[in-house]
């Protein structure tokens, strides 16, 4: 970037956890539910209300459901749809992603997402991670104007495939934004920063928070198991305040 900054994104699955990175430092939150599908779509209320409350950039996973980026026609008419929403609200940009059976970047339907989507901005999100080929999946996802792709370098954590993101970083030059995610920590930021020459970053910065309920019935459990019902997801703010020291000195190196 120009100004040598380095983006701190914190991917984020409430309201209070987006204020929880917001109040951190984070300069962008990707908002989404459903952490145990690897992220979906939130309802138009809780995008509404991140919209009001929150004074940096708002991105939103239009992700109908867990799973591959294979869609049938009525999951790709709701994403859609979902789009539409965002741009309402006022939301900043929109991560989206859809692939062929082949495994290949699904150009077409990709590419009129992003076409509705603007003047959003449009991240392709880790369905790039299944794609077949990383460097012609980097291609296509240029070629129809995506501003950035987020990637763990198809590895189980950016960590891991740290060298694909350094070869797809370099790849992509000015073209596109290479963000790295999946397993970023304030443990190893400035070591995944070096190595990839990426700047922007992408981080949970998960921790979990138990619940206030004094009551609590041991005989029902909703969908978890037992106490995981009494423990909610947040932000460890405290991380992404050292993620953004970390990040704001990588600026300065």
């Amino acid at each position: 970037m120009s100004d040598g900054k380095v983006v701190l994104e914190i991917c984020t699955y409430s309201l209070e956890y987006a204020l929880a990175a917001q109040a951190g430092g984070a300069d962008r939150v990707e908002f989404c539910t459903g952490a145990a599908e690897g992220g979906t779509t939130p309802s138009a209320g809780s995008i509404e209300l991140a919209r009001r409350n929150l004074k940096i950039a708002l991105n939103v996973l239009i992700r109908p459901r867990g799973g591959d980026s294979l869609y049938t026609p009525r999951e790709l008419a709701a994403i859609r749809e979902d789009i539409l929403q965002c741009r309402r609200l006022g939301v900043d940009g929109v991560v989206v992603g859809v692939l062929l059976a082949n495994g290949h970047v699904d150009r077409e339907r990709s590419g009129e997402l992003v076409q509705l989507a603007r003047p959003m901005s449009v991240t392709f999100h880790r369905a790039f991670d299944m794609a077949a080929d990383p460097f012609t999946a980097l291609e296509d996802i240029i070629s129809i104007g995506c501003d950035r792709v987020l990637t763990s370098g198809q590895a189980a954590s950016a960590m891991d495939g740290a060298g694909l993101i350094a070869d797809l970083v370099k790849r992509a030059g000015d073209r596109i934004i290479v963000m790295p995610g999946g397993g970023v920590r304030d443990s190893n930021l400035a070591s995944l920063a070096k190595q990839t020459g990426a700047r922007e970053f992408h981080s949970s910065a998960r921790t979990f928070i138990p619940s206030a309920m004094e009551y609590r019935n041991p005989r029902v459990s909703l969908g978890g198991t037992g106490d995981d019902e009494y423990q909610l997801l947040m932000a460890d703010e405290g991380m992404v305040r050292r993620m953004r020291a970390i990040a704001d000195q990588l600026a300065i190196d």
